[in-house]
């Protein structure tokens, strides 16, 4: 199974993550977390350089598909094929939510690049948290922000907002309220992911049997 976390920065993507895999390994679930951009020697290069290099909104772009292209190459589908759980901080839908919509490159325009760089690879799961700005814009401190997390409050209403539309449309899509305590997001993704996998067990069972 692919599962990926999404959401604006400052929303509680690390700490759910940390949770997250921490069930995974009490309970000797194989898994690979992967982190977007970078998760590959080229894409911590290009991480480094997104983060502190002034650049235009289609060289951002760019360099995160080259990033993600790399990451499902090398580390994403050989997991897949290996039967392990791939965890990821962030995948396409961030590009779509932060260049196609904050960087107003155009949502459908990065999906059909996302296409491409993925090679149609997607989560089973996307775990979308989701806080109000305002709150966001409290959590980030002022110091170590990177050069996204700059961005004002304009920008982050736009990602936001495309997330959102985002989780109508896209099936794979779980909203969860981010103002909830940290405990229970963690159950309600856990409980969320082990009803998938179960149904995911259940599926290739029938086909076993079938065959």
């Amino acid at each position: 199974m692919f599962v990926s976390f999404e959401g604006i920065d400052g929303c509680g993507k690390s700490t759910q993550i940390e949770l997250f895999t921490k069930h995974l390994k009490a309970n000797n679930i194989d898994f690979v977390k992967v982190r977007e951009p970078g998760g590959t020697q080229l894409g911590e290069k290009i991480r480094n350089i997104l983060i502190n290099e002034h650049m235009c909104s289609r060289s951002e772009l760019l360099l995160f598909l080259a990033s993600r292209a790399q990451l499902v190459e090398e580390v994403i589908k050989p997991a897949l094929k290996e039967g392990k759980v791939v965890v990821a901080d962030r995948f396409a839908h961030s590009s779509v939510a932060y260049q196609g919509c904050g960087r107003q490159l155009g949502s459908e325009f990065v999906k059909l690049l996302n296409d491409f760089a993925t090679d149609q690879t997607y989560p089973d799961i996307v775990f979308f948290i989701d806080v109000p700005v305002d709150i966001v814009l409290e959590r980030l401190s002022s110091e170590h922000k990177d050069r996204i997390e700059k961005e004002g409050k304009e920008f982050f209403e736009k990602v936001r907002n495309c997330y959102i539309d985002l989780s109508r449309t896209d099936k794979s899509f779980i909203v969860i309220d981010g103002t909830k305590t940290i405990e229970d997001i963690n159950m309600i993704i856990i409980d969320t992911f082990e009803k998938y996998l179960n149904d995911f067990r259940n599926l290739r069972s029938s086909s076993y049997t079938s065959l």
